[in-house]
């Protein structure tokens, strides 16, 4: 069974830094591209950051880049997000997502999701 658990989420002030982490099991982590969306309230999901299997390729949305940092450690089986500069339009629930079978960091096709964590950024 594949399971990806985040954690890292919390309250931060605008400005300030958090680093999200996403724990695989069940899928040879190495093999998949792992994404990062985000939903805010009353609006659809988005993408925020894609990385491939081989950690050569990162993908950005134009809203986090130069600001957010997507990295992995395929020894670990575990993606990270560090988010720098929040503000906050940034406030979301953050979920990440695995994809199998591809190149690249793309930023659709996504197939296992987590159950997401909580990102609130005060102004």
């Amino acid at each position: 069974q594949v399971q990806l658990v985040e954690s890292g989420g919390g309250l931060v002030q605008a400005g300030g830094s958090l680093r999200l982490s996403c724990a695989a099991s069940g899928l040879t982590f190495s093999w998949a591209a792992m994404g990062w969306f985000r939903q805010a309230p009353g609006k659809e999901r988005e993408f925020v950051a894609a990385i491939s299997w081989s950690a050569s390729a990162t993908n950005y949305a134009d809203s986090v880049k130069n600001r957010f940092t997507i990295s992995r450690d395929n020894a670990k089986n575990t993606a990270y997000l560090q988010m720098n500069g929040l503000k906050s339009e940034d406030t979301a629930v953050y979920y990440c997502a695995s994809r199998l079978g591809v190149n690249g960091a793309p930023n659709y096709g996504y197939g296992v999701w987590g159950q997401g964590t909580q990102v609130t950024v005060s102004s």
